[in-house]
């Protein structure tokens, strides 16, 4: 069926695009004097075909490609053709990808548009070949097409990002975690922060919140509001590092790691050691020191504080939500031993199986905030009907300041 699919729509293509096709053949020719580029490429089965370009420098290279999905080479999904070479170093497990065409659309280049392409390329090809189906490809199609409208054109992706003065790491997943286990051992805490487009907009008329941000020793981009804002400052988001995705992945590299423990903080009862219960199921070698739930009075701190240190917890993470945990972090910071501290906002209702998580689909899309307004309408509103539009105006300010202040 997906191939039926590929051959209905490709036919549907060339018939409204072959003078397109025809004029550029004809450009290649003239300029180059041969019509086609051509470049060897891995296939289905492992079988080499020649993808095809239009030749020459205008544009439109790529409507050749619909004449290897035409003969069986390609799909319009699927995932991205490969190199001989760059087969060479796939892992035994990857094999997998090679079951189905390659495709024009691929769910990791989805992903990458949203910055949530945190697993190697291969994986995402091989849920795909496991998976594939005529409604999952209609529905990567979609999504594929969505997305090339929040991509645009290249930026550059500068070390910082600054929003309303907050310095903000634009990093990698990879490089987070790393950045987490080399800190877990070192002395005083290490403040590390996640920020929305919400938290900004908290910052920017919270001065204490705001100068706990700008005093952290990280703070990470989380969510597609930022990647939205880094568009309009004329930067580009390498990705969008929330505290959502990072946890399970912090959760397996500390797996590999036993010598280095966990302790969870905040929610209701329960949710935390639910939490712990559920993580250590998935990940039988990770230690977590400790648990606390969140709703425990002020004179309290101390207290919890001691349990915490005497754990021997090298990472703590709070879900009081933003800015509580932040302050909460930033006033006891010299006093708790673990290595790196950070707030998680309501991480802990996810992994608990309190709330479910957006499905993957939404949040490729950049959508997942949609699916948190349905769930809880009557908090979230304010948040994302008004936060998200007056975070923008202040961005695109900002960007416009920006700009005064480099012609001046």
């Amino acid at each position: 069926m997906p191939r039926l699919l590929d051959l209905v729509l490709v036919v549907v293509v060339l018939l409204a695009v072959w003078p397109l096709m025809l004029l550029r053949a004809l450009a290649g020719r003239l300029q180059k004097g041969h019509v086609f580029q051509r470049e060897i490429r891995v296939g289905r089965f492992r079988t080499l075909y020649e993808q095809l370009h239009f030749s020459g420098d205008w544009p439109g290279r790529g409507l050749a490609q619909l004449l290897n999905i035409l003969r069986g080479d390609l799909a319009f999904a699927g995932p991205r053709p490969l190199r001989p070479e760059e087969c060479a170093t796939l892992p035994a497990e990857a094999q997998a990808r090679f079951s189905v065409r390659p495709g024009l659309i691929s769910a990791h280049r989805v992903r990458q548009a949203t910055g949530i392409d945190h697993d190697q390329e291969y994986i995402s090809d091989v849920e795909f070949a496991y998976s594939e189906s005529l409604k999952g490809n209609v529905s990567l199609l979609l999504r594929g097409a969505a997305i090339s409208v929040l991509k645009g054109r290249s930026r550059p992706a500068p070390p910082e990002l600054d929003f309303f003065g907050i310095s903000i790491v634009n990093t990698t997943m990879d490089e987070a975690i790393d950045w987490i286990l080399q800190g877990a051992t070192t002395s005083p805490a290490q403040l590390m922060a996640f920020v929305n487009p919400d938290c900004l907009n908290i910052a920017y008329r919270h001065d204490e919140y705001r100068s706990i941000l700008q005093h952290a020793s990280r703070v990470l981009p989380d969510g597609i509001g930022i990647h939205i804002g880094c568009r309009i400052l004329g930067t580009s988001l390498r990705a969008n590092i929330n505290g959502t995705d990072l946890f399970p992945r912090l959760c397996a590299a500390l797996n590999e790691q036993p010598e280095l423990s966990l302790f969870l903080l905040g929610a209701q009862a329960g949710v935390a050691d639910q939490v712990a219960q559920n993580m250590q199921a998935r990940f039988p070698q990770l230690r977590i020191a400790g648990t606390q739930h969140g709703y425990f009075d002020p004179e309290d701190d101390l207290r919890v504080i001691e349990r915490i240190n005497s754990s021997g917890a090298n990472i703590l993470l709070v879900a009081f939500g933003a800015p509580r945990q932040e302050l909460w972090l930033a006033k006891y910071r010299e006093q708790l031993r673990p290595g790196v501290v950070m707030g998680v906002g309501g991480l802990f209702d996810f992994y608990s199986g309190r709330i479910p998580r957006a499905p993957q689909w939404l949040r490729e899309l950049g959508l997942e905030w949609t699916w948190r307004l349905l769930q809880e309408p009557k908090r979230m509103w304010r948040r994302y009907v008004i936060g998200n539009p007056l975070f923008l105006f202040r961005v695109l300010r900002q960007a416009r300041q920006s700009a005064a202040g480099r012609f001046e």
